[in-house]
């Protein structure tokens, strides 16, 4: 008995002074290599026969042969593990280096149609793996355990085993027993067939010529194969649902049509996505398609969008001469962003206290990062979390893409906000689907987010040549990247122009520098200028919004017991009165925003300021007369969740309190015999009277004499005299 750790002492060295001519050698074992084959190349040559039994099935004539050719169709050669060692195992990589393969595979080849014959076991019963040599003097050998015959078992080449011995006898009672069994095996047609033939066909694809175009082919399902395994007929569109027909699909643009089949894929693994395309690439057109595939499955679908575009999304779903889309008869409900925070009234025809929210198969949000900001707050819902709460996590199986050409604003934040609507705002819903997962490495979605963030913070603050796109990208993690494109899509027209064909679309318009342009407000010299309106803007106290402020200190305590919130585990303490001072200095934002729209819109707005001014002076005057006890409505909770970015920030004393408009939690009721009216009373005219001087200033701007919008009007009939891309 003798021991060969395959360490100080190789089994391939002692299989090279076993093997004499004219020996006889049989092996049970469960893969068998080519290079194992090379490696004893001269010793098997001069031997008279092999015959090597597969101890797990493998290579059989009736699953093999369809299989060869199936798997020559898919360019994987061969498909299980065992048969894949027949070209070289995983740790025979740096023989496969080498380019010798097709070369050792030919002599393999017709070596085995000389000498050798192999058999596999047709059954799952194990059968114990050895290796025996007969020679022409009656000497026999056994090796045993022999898990393979290849360059890692003959001890050449390093294995991920923790040992490697093998026993070797020489004893004739012992190897009589090995070769009996063997021979008992091999002569049994129940539990083993032949497949030499079949083997020499797989070995023979090896050293075939192959086309360019077999190689190039071959190339790209490597290169992909880890991708089209995570893609199967679940996750693709249907085509039974004849969504190849509708008049919307005909429509698009290749690049649309693959953005909506990459849409539908997401949505259907991961519940979400999120489109940012760059402006101009029809992202509308694209979610379009999305939508009428889901309707033709007989889905219910939400569209939420700003204001603005609400005209839009309702032209493609309505009975309209401007609908393009007629034919194709969509039937999604279209919702603005600010109704999630309604209760009362309509929008577009829709009574908003009728919805069934949790009902929906798909929201669409365009525009989805107004939704970046995931903030909460006491006894009240955010529109983040209204749309989170009662529409995704409630009800049906929801799922959400989401439109925006700038998902990120300045930080990674954003962007996992808008995320978390797609995965229920539950972190491990996403992580569990993540290539990393079905890897068994799950990673935290927050976590990622954080390190992209400091990652971000640490690029941001290099000098400006070492600012770089290549310099963030080589920072960022792998498992951004990985959770990027697992649900967004996102391209640029460069992409679009490099890897589509763009005659159908055509040249894209050419893009022209900004022009940024000083005009003043008028050339009028009776009119004060946009120094001075921000200065009488900035005299103003606005406490119209402010009404806490002027409560009775004897009666403030009683206001600040219903109204005040406790933050941070009662830590701390979030006033009514801080929250008043957010509002004053957001409607002092929108003003100056109404001032830069335009002329008008400011004039508007100064307009009905002045109007809700003059009717609150009135409702003092009445109480101080007849000691009336009037109530009045703090507004403040009605925009307590308007982002100061967002364009649709509407004036909240323009909803009567008793109306079915916006509110956001309790309306704060104020009893006006509670408060210093005197005091209130002198800042409200004196605010009057300064919006009234603003107004009066702004009465004197006709269009003609509005240097902005003149301005405009010029660069519009030059462009249409001179087109830069007619």
């Amino acid at each position: 008995m003798e021991l060969i750790d395959n360490i100080n002492s190789l089994l391939g060295d002692d299989l090279r002074q076993t093997l004499v001519p004219g020996a006889k050698l049989k092996i049970a074992a469960s893969c068998f290599s080519i290079y194992a084959f090379e490696a004893l190349k001269s010793e098997l040559s001069k031997i008279e026969s092999l015959e090597f039994i597969f101890t797990s099935p493998a290579f059989l004539p009736e699953e093999a042969t369809d299989k060869i050719k199936k798997e020559r169709r898919e360019f994987h050669n061969p498909k299980f593990e065992r048969e894949r060692g027949l070209y070289g195992s995983e740790f025979e990589i740096r023989l496969k280096n080498k380019l010798t393969q097709r070369a050792i595979a030919r002599e393999c080849a017709d070596w085995i149609r000389a000498k050798a014959a192999f058999r596999s076991n047709l059954g799952s019963a194990p059968m114990q793996q050895f290796a025996c040599v007969q020679t022409s003097t009656s000497a026999e050998t056994a090796y045993l355990p022999l898990h393979g015959f290849t360059a890692v078992d003959l001890g050449y080449q390093p294995g991920n085993a923790l040992s490697n011995i093998v026993m070797k006898s020489t004893d004739s009672p012992t190897t009589q027993t090995f070769l009996q069994l063997f021979h008992q095996i091999w002569q049994d047609s129940s539990k083993v067939g032949d497949v030499t033939e079949i083997l020499c066909d797989h070995i023979a694809s090896v050293y075939k010529e192959n086309s360019p175009e077999r190689i190039y082919f071959l190339v790209l399902f490597h290169i992909f194969s880890e991708f089209l395994e995570e893609i199967g007929e679940d996750v693709l569109p249907n085509d039974l649902t004849g969504y190849r027909n509708t008049l919307i699909w005909q429509k698009l643009y290749d690049f649309q049509r693959d953005a909506a089949t990459g849409i539908i894929n997401k949505l259907e693994t991961f519940s979400g996505c999120i489109l940012a395309d760059s402006v101009g690439l029809g992202k509308t057109f694209t979610a379009l398609a999305v939508i009428k595939y889901y309707e033709l499955r007989n889905r219910s679908v939400l569209v939420l969008c700003p204001k603005k575009l609400a005209d839009n999304w309702l032209t493609y779903s309505r009975n309209l001469k401007t609908n393009i889309f007629l034919k194709d008869r969509f039937n999604y409900t279209v919702l603005c962003h600010t109704d999630l925070q309604r209760t009362r009234g309509e929008s577009f025809g829709t009574r908003l206290n009728q919805i069934e929210w949790n009902n929906f198969d798909l929201v669409v949000i365009d525009e989805s990062h107004n939704f970046r900001n995931n903030d909460t707050y006491k006894e009240k819902e955010t529109r983040y979390q209204r749309l989170l709460n009662s529409v995704i996590r409630n009800g049906i199986k929801t799922k959400v893409l989401m439109l925006s050409a700038t998902p990120v604003n300045n930080r990674f934040a954003d962007l996992r906000n808008q995320l978390a609507l797609a995965y229920e705002g539950d972190p491990h819903l996403l992580a569990s689907k993540l290539k990393s997962a079905k890897d068994g490495t799950p990673q935290d979605i927050d976590l990622i987010f954080r390190r992209a963030q400091a990652a971000f913070n640490t690029w941001a603050q290099l000098p400006a040549d070492q600012r770089t796109p290549a310099a963030i990208l080589n920072t960022l993690d792998f498992d951004f990247f990985e959770l990027l494109d697992a649900v967004t899509i996102a391209r640029s027209r460069r992409h679009i122009e490099t890897f589509y064909d763009t005659e159908a679309v055509g040249k894209f318009p050419q893009r022209l520098k900004p022009i940024s342009v000083h005009c003043p407000l008028t050339h009028r010299t009776d009119v004060i200028g946009f120094n001075d309106i921000f200065q009488q803007l900035s005299l103003l106290n606005l406490c119209l919004y402010a009404p806490v402020s002027y409560i009775l200190p004897s009666r403030l305590p009683k206001y600040e017991d219903l109204y005040d919130t406790s933050v941070k585990g009662g830590t701390g303490t979030l006033k009514q009165r801080d929250r008043e001072q957010s509002l004053k200095a957001l409607m002092t934002v929108n003003l100056l925003k109404r001032l830069e729209s335009s002329v008008e819109s400011f004039r508007l707005t100064l307009s009905r300021l002045a109007t809700h001014h003059e009717d609150l002076l009135q409702k003092i005057e009445l109480c101080l007369k007849t000691g009336a006890d009037v109530t009045y409505s703090d507004p403040s909770p009605r925009v307590l969740n308007t982002d100061p970015d967002d364009d649709d920030v509407d004036d909240p004393l323009d909803e009567p309190s008793d109306s079915s408009g916006p509110t956001i939690g309790a309306k704060i009721k104020i009893s006006l015999s509670d408060m210093d009216l005197p005091s209130w009373q002198h800042d409200l005219r004196a605010d009057l009277t300064l919006i009234s001087a603003l107004l009066h200033e702004m009465n004197k701007v006709g269009p003609e004499d509005d240097a902005k919008l003149q301005h405009l009007k010029t660069q519009i009939l030059s462009k249409l005299a001179s087109p830069v891309n007619a």
